[in-house]
């Protein structure tokens, strides 16, 4: 049976819960960017089905930040996902900040050694710096889940390269995430 993976693009194109941007770009659409080629990846193999919370760029969830946390985690719990993933890209007043980073609800979940392994191949494909997992029970789409949830900071939006690498190549952060899903299963060849 198909492991049922749910990803989660985590803004909105408009307001509300739009994104953070920087240098032109909007977080919003380098998430959706990201999150459609790791479906594209997870659909090809047999192990997986996946779910976008946002399968078009127009796709609009809720009509406040909190009404859309709770489409999407509404959406995960009644499709019966096994993990779900939600895509960001980090902000800072310092904009030397770089790298990639994730939260799980708590350190004794099945999500942190699931982001562990992402954020190692994140490293890998990326070549950004790996800034580890951290406990955050607060947000809303890692306490109301059903299943294990890591929400990823892809990179730093606030930080040219990490910025500039999310908008040219991303590829390479559906690719690490991918190969960190695989290798959480057991399944890399």
């Amino acid at each position: 049976m198909a492991i049922k993976i749910y990803i989660d693009q985590a803004h909105n194109p408009v307001n509300p819960n739009a994104g953070a941007e920087a240098f032109g770009l909007r977080e919003q659409d380098l998430v959706f960017r990201i999150g459609v080629e790791l479906a594209a990846l997870l659909a090809a193999d047999e192990n997986f089905e996946v779910r976008l919370s946002r399968p078009t760029p127009a796709t609009q969830l809720g009509t406040s930040t909190a009404t859309s946390l709770q489409a999407r985690v509404s959406d995960a719990n009644s499709w019966g996902a096994n993990y779900f993933i939600s895509l960001h890209a980090n902000a800072s007043m310092i904009s030397s900040a770089s790298g990639s980073e994730a939260y799980v609800y708590s350190r004794q979940s099945e999500a942190y050694p699931f982001a562990e392994r992402i954020l190692i191949w994140l490293n890998r494909a990326t070549g950004l710096q790996n800034r580890g997992v951290f406990v955050r029970p607060g947000l809303y789409v890692l306490r109301r889940t059903a299943m294990p949830a890591v929400l990823l900071e892809l990179g730093f939006i606030t930080n040219y390269n990490d910025a500039n690498l999310m908008n040219t190549r991303p590829d390479l952060f559906a690719q690490g995430i991918y190969y960190g899903i695989l290798d959480y299963f057991g399944l890399l060849q």
